[in-house]
């Protein structure tokens, strides 16, 4: 059985989403060819050779960034298997099926994809893709004995990452002081507790989170450190959904590589739950935080379920400091009840608190998407504002009020976009957006002159990312 995995971005990490279910297939005896098209083109020989072509969609960018290269595989190989699997292949499974899937996984993918490969195997050549036989509108092409969604506990292998780029092509981290760290990536943990109303995880989850056993994580760490890692991104949704299993893991590491960084993400309403575990992290060799704080207004966040507050997000901020660990907060800074005068606040804390060096640039421009699937869509206030939902961007279209709101968002984003990820751009950016918001509030700002260059050197990924 010949499989292709197919990852198109994934935050400028090398895929963990292909190496795990690579070395699964790779047990079983299937002949697996990764392809991380972020780093490489489309190996067309291999596509046209495959049984199964797997497009990992964990994003949605990499959803749509997908979707096209769907077609191209689809006409250079007719009667491949075409597979989607992710947290964005099972709210867009419609989508998808038009597009050609045969087999869209969701949650825990790993078991689905063996069990897929297994079924393919044991099958006819002419029976391994029922959609080239069938009509694209024919219902009975969306059968597949794979369950869409799976949350049963796994027994985790340790990914196999033979055959993607080297990590020495990826995203680095720069803690401001020589060369930036080759940086190696890993998941502790999937899915989460809560049920964050903009979250994708949430409809996939439903509140379950699974763990990756520890001895695997600990050996995928010592294989990426031998590929040259200095520092490891933890990419768990949350790093505190099970602080007892996370630690040990990076307290395993630390006496086995004390030079080793890493970065987490963690919730408000965790940090400030754990804040005992905290100094742990710092001991550690933790660098780094990485926090959905989404807004400063407590009505978006109540809005978002996002169980914190302002004056919460403050409380961690200075908490943090007060450990020694540096935060990177994300915002959802455009929604349908983002006003000109509470986006210049925003920017106007960030001044204030000092975390203008902490926030990459494209968080000043992030738009509110609502998925297929979305907990948004339970609120009627929100069902009341969607127009209808557009297959290109996978996502309900939604048009601000003020229109004044929209041209600001049009305007920050054109900056973001174009901003290198270099340290002193965060800070030119920032003031570029700022202009931009002060000229279109129309109003002075209480700020008499510009806010001041940061002083602090915070560590950062030197890719610019998009969600």
């Amino acid at each position: 059985m010949k499989v292709v995995l197919i990852s198109t971005y994934e935050l400028g990490r090398q895929p963990f989403g292909l190496a795990s279910p690579a070395a699964w297939l790779r047990e079983a005896g299937a002949h697996v060819t990764c392809l991380d098209l972020s780093r490489s083109p489309l190996h067309e020989a291999a596509v046209r050779a495959a049984d199964l072509v797997a497009f990992y969609v964990p994003m949605h960018t990499a959803t749509r960034l997908a979707a096209n290269i769907a077609l191209r595989v689809r006409q250079m190989n007719p009667g491949a298997h075409l597979c989607f699997y992710g947290l964005y292949a099972v709210v867009n499974e419609t989508y998808l099926r038009d597009l050609g899937a045969d087999t869209i996984l969701g949650g825990e993918y790993e078991q689905g994809l063996l069990t897929l490969v297994k079924r393919l195997d044991a099958a006819p050549k002419d029976d391994r893709s029922p959609v080239s036989a069938l009509d694209s509108n024919s219902a009975s092409r969306c059968t597949q004995p794979e369950p869409l969604i799976s949350t049963e506990r796994q027994q985790f292998r340790v990914p196999d990452r033979d055959g993607l780029p080297g990590l020495e092509r990826y995203a680095r981290v720069d803690v401001g002081i020589g060369e930036p760290r080759i940086t190696g990536y890993t998941e502790a943990s999937r899915g989460c507790k809560y049920f964050c109303r903009h979250c994708p995880i949430v409809p996939v989850y439903q509140g379950r989170f699974r763990i990756v056993q520890r001895e695997v994580v600990l050996q995928d760490v010592r294989q990426q450190v031998a590929a040259g890692a200095s520092h490891i991104t933890f990419g768990d949704p949350d790093f505190f959904n099970g602080p007892g299993h996370s630690l040990a893991i990076v307290e395993a590491l630390h006496r086995e590589y004390p030079s080793l960084t890493y970065d987490v993400t963690i919730k408000v309403e965790h940090l400030l739950k754990y804040a005992h575990y905290l100094s742990t992290l710092r001991d550690t060799g933790c660098i780094l935080v990485t926090s959905a704080a989404e807004a400063i207004d407590d009505r978006v966040l109540q809005i978002l379920d996002k169980r914190h507050t302002r004056a919460d997000f403050v409380r961690a901020v200075e908490l943090l400091r007060r450990v020694g660990l540096n935060l990177a907060p994300t915002f959802v800074t455009f929604t349908p009840w983002t006003t000109v005068e509470g986006y210049f606040e925003l920017l106007s804390f960030l001044a204030e608190t000092e975390l203008i060096q902490n926030v990459a640039p494209i968080q000043l421009a992030i738009r509110l998407l609502i998925p297929a699937g979305s907990k948004l869509l339970e609120l009627d206030e929100v069902r009341k504002l969607i127009g209808p939902f557009n297959d290109k961007k996978l996502s309900y279209e939604w048009k601000h009020s003020d229109p004044r709101v929209e041209e600001l968002y049009q305007q920050a984003r054109f900056v973001v976009s174009y901003t290198p990820p270099v340290r002193k751009a965060r800070w030119q950016a920032f003031l570029q957006v700022w202009n931009l918001a002060r000229a279109t509030a129309g109003k002075p700002c209480h700020y008499e002159s510009d806010p001041l260059p940061p002083r602090a050197t915070v560590p950062y990924l030197n890719e610019s990312w998009f969600c």
